[in-house]
């Protein structure tokens, strides 16, 4: 049966008949369970962080409202939480995608079950690029691209909260390429006593986690607190050959030196190297099936002989040990806060931000004549590759993209309340200095390599390193910010006002490279961004449980790094000196919340209306005016839609969560794509927005034991901005299940997990970008084509894990 017979939106029917009953069921569980709740103070409930800037905590306990999977809210724009009640019961190795998968406007996909692979989100039609995400305050979107990558950043054991404000970002997120929302994820303090915590997970496909966390408990009079963890982890991959290896540290402090004084801090470590999943399209899919992946077999090298032309072998799909992605990374923050006065607060957080990864296709059949000569002004050099004695073959290499990351940067806050006033006044300062290279390294007769491209490196005949491309990209980016959130009527209403500045200057500097044409032209270039972003929100308490909110902000993205390199097209360097082809315009977008929120001890509820005017979309188009493409202004959209979620407080063991999108983002004007090639967008809905979303989890917990049945129904979406190849919809469910065990002696805690991922055995399929045009010709432009990230299969892990205290 082909693949594109066995996924069609007819099957759909049946899918969304599946997770309507499901969501159903939820909802009447949630009805039925929602007589008696825990006490006021026991209710989990979102509050400004006072130590670290633009984060929140919880007060209560999260795992008392539904399932863990949300918290009561006070704030003026919409925002939804998962809290550490919830991911302690997930699979030890998920990321943050996995956890926030059942929010309302989340489309969220994971290359495994394991989420060592990482995976892509996007949160009413905004990709992860376009959303600012930090941790413990830090941003770590790439400063290039605005790339995320969740499986870098912490284990889920020492997470408290992961939170996603669709919308507008608060006022005082420091990011400049944020124009969809933020995405926050907070690290639990060290813990108060004494602690040593070990788990250990044993799954399918090899996978291997052990972890090791050691709290040190208050001492110094009671003073400070500390924590050191590390965890290692290995499995394979669901298809094809392959793994992924990960190594990861997190430590942390706490120290209250005075009363009016807190100090914490985070050191995030992590190294990784996996191997990639190949993404096919839906002929190969149909010509190969579904667990089609890269070529298991390395052909290796042909014998050199001097004097006659040798190639080797180039594998198609290629070889899956040059397709490879190696990781290492670094966050270290400390955060204090000053209480300087009564009613005054500071607050500061200088950071450190360090990456160093390669990735993607290493495969690289090159040719021994096409190096960067001398003068750097053509790619016409030799070097022997093979050592026989001449210039003529083509020989299999290693070579990809490096990027070396440095980032240090710095968050202050100076807060003040006057009477119903709580005023804030910010400023955000950091230098990411963003190396980009492409050196090659000689691969081995078994394809054994350096996969870091360090060691090995060819060098061109002047000695220097080959490299296919050659970037230094120095961003220094500022913001300040200020805000005021005033109560009235009794402290029933709240409005917040607010402004922030955000400034960024990109200083590229391209050097001469064997990516050839354009790239043979040294350059430097300066361009900086800056705007005034102001927003405004309310909310008032119509009585005890009825709350009302509406907020509007204006958000930005800077145009990334890539959009003045020579590969694009937007420069054009004369007699040395570079000039844009066209204008590169920043990225807006207007957004709208709003909401109504339902909240009493037995249940929470909350509708959110949305609006989003988005204008100055980043892309790559065409320039009628040069004949050229170039990187700029590709046309407006609007999104708009209602998003639902709810959650039932504990009764008889029982509690429920339950999520719901209906959303539409619509393109508003027709897309050039070449010289007399116009594509008709107008009207046609963008890529990777499924017009429904449905999430639910169950979960039953009674003494030593509980269990969790998790569904998402993902709608159909399109794959191409002419909507001409659509992906069909599908349906997740996941299934939890734990006992703790009585305590032996020393051994406190002892407890089992059981962790069933796609629990059915669903195959679906993601598109592996959003930015293809047309699937079926138009006129004289091609057919161009999609290519699909496949669901994996269903997959089963054991958790065991216990303290010693």
């Amino acid at each position: 049966m082909h693949f594109t017979q066995h996924l069609q939106p007819l099957q759909g029917t049946t899918r969304i008949t599946r997770a309507v009953a499901i969501l159903a069921a939820t909802l009447a569980a949630g009805a039925a369970y929602a007589q008696t709740a825990a006490d006021a103070a026991d209710e989990p409930r979102a509050k400004d962080d006072q130590v670290r800037i633009g984060t929140i905590v919880i007060t209560g306990r999260g795992d008392r409202l539904g399932a863990g999977q949300m918290l009561k809210e006070d704030a003026t724009k919409a925002r939804s939480t998962v809290t550490r009640a919830a991911t302690e019961k997930d699979r030890a190795t998920g990321n943050t995608y996995q956890a926030m998968s059942l929010l309302p406007g989340v489309n969220t996909f994971s290359h495994d079950a394991t989420g060592l692979f990482g995976g892509t989100i996007s949160v009413r039609g905004f990709t992860a690029d376009q959303m600012g995400v930090t941790i413990n305050g830090v941003p770590v979107n790439d400063s290039g691209s605005y790339s995320v990558f969740p499986q870098e950043y912490s284990d889920q054991e020492n997470l408290c909260t992961q939170s996603l404000a669709p919308g507008a970002p608060d006022v005082e997120s420091p990011h400049i390429g944020a124009s969809g929302g933020s995405l926050g994820i907070n690290s639990c303090d060290p813990e108060d006593k004494r602690r040593l915590r070990v788990s250990q997970t044993l799954g399918e496909l090899n996978l291997s986690r052990t972890f090791v966390r050691v709290d040190s408990g208050r001492f110094a009079n009671d003073m400070a607190k500390v924590f050191l963890s590390y965890s290692k982890t290995k499995a394979d991959k669901w298809k094809g050959p392959g793994n992924a290896e990960r190594d990861h540290i997190d430590a942390a402090f706490s120290l209250d030196p005075t009363p009016n004084a807190k100090i914490v801090g985070s050191v995030l470590y992590n190294k990784a190297v996996n191997n990639n999943f190949l993404a096919p399209s839906l002929a190969q899919l149909n010509a190969n099936g579904y667990n089609f992946d890269f070529n298991p077999t390395f052909p290796g090298h042909v014998t050199p002989v001097a004097g006659t032309a040798q190639v080797d072998t180039n594998p198609s799909p290629q070889y899956y040990g040059l397709s490879i992605n190696p990781f290492e990374n670094a966050i270290v923050s400390v955060s204090g806060s000053f209480r300087l006065s009564e009613n005054t607060l500071l607050k500061v957080q200088p950071y450190y931000w360090y990456g160093y990864g390669t990735g993607g296709n290493q495969q690289r059949l090159q040719a021994e004549n096409a190096f960067l000569n001398a003068a750097g002004t053509a790619v016409t050099g030799t070097r022997d590759l093979n050592g026989d004695g001449d210039t003529l073959d083509r020989v299999l290499v290693a070579n990809s993209s490096v990027t070396r990351t440095n980032r240090p940067g710095v968050t202050a806050e100076l807060g003040h309340t006057l009477g119903a006033h709580q005023l804030k006044l910010g400023l955000w300062y950091e230098r990411a200095e963003h190396r980009q290279t492409g050196p090659m390294v000689s691969v081995d007769a078994n394809g054994n390599f350096d996969q870091w491209l360090r060691n090995g490196q060819v060098l061109r005949p002047n000695g220097t390193p080959f490299q296919s491309r050659d970037w230094l990209t120095v961003s220094p980016a500022t913001q300040a910010y200020v805000a005021d959130t005033f109560s009235f009527d009794g402290d029933k209403g709240s409005v917040t006002l607010g402004l922030r500045t955000p400034r960024i200057t990109r200083r590229f500097t391209n050097t001469a490279s064997e990516a050839g044409g354009a790239s043979l032209s040294s350059y430097y270039f300066e361009k900086s961004y800056s705007t005034l972003l102001p927003q405004a929100g309310i909310r008032y308490q119509l009585t005890k449980e009825h709350q009302v909110f509406a907020n509007i902000g204006k958000n930005f993205r800077a145009p990334p790094n890539f959009a003045f390199a020579p590969t694009n097209g937007n420069i054009t360097v004369t007699a040395g000196v570079p000039a844009l082809t066209t204008a590169i315009e920043a990225e807006t977008a207007i957004a709208t919340d709003v909401g109504y929120r339902y909240q009493t001890k037995d249940v929470s509820a909350s509708v959110t209306l949305f609006n989003v005017d988005f204008k100055n979309r980043q892309s790559n188009a065409f320039d009628p005016t040069t004949l050229r493409s170039v990187y700029t202004n590709a046309g407006k959209t609007t999104k708009r839609g209602i998003e639902f979620e709810a959650g039932s407080a504990v009764f008889q063991g029982f509690s429920a969560y339950v999520s719901a999108t209906l959303q539409e983002d619509k393109m508003k004007s027709d897309l050039q794509v070449a010289a007399g090639q116009v594509l008709p967008t107008t009207g046609k809905i963008y890529t990777l927005v499924p017009k429904y979303m449905l999430g639910t989890a169950l979960q039953y917990a009674s003494g030593p034991f509980y269990a969790r049945l998790k569904a998402k129904y993902t709608g159909s979406q399109w794959a191409t901005l002419m909507n001409d190849e659509q992906v069909p919809s599908y349906v997740t469910t996941d299934f939890d299940a734990g006992y703790k065990l009585a305590d032996v002696g020393f051994l406190k805690n002892p407890t089992v997990r059981l962790n069933i991922s796609n629990l059915l055995n669903e195959q679906y399929r993601n598109p592996n970008s959003g930015s293809v045009t047309n699937a079926v010709a138009v006129g004289a432009r091609a057919a161009q084509t999609v290519f699909y990230y496949l669901g994996a299969p269903r997959f089963a892990s054991l958790t065991f894990s216990a303290d010693f205290q």
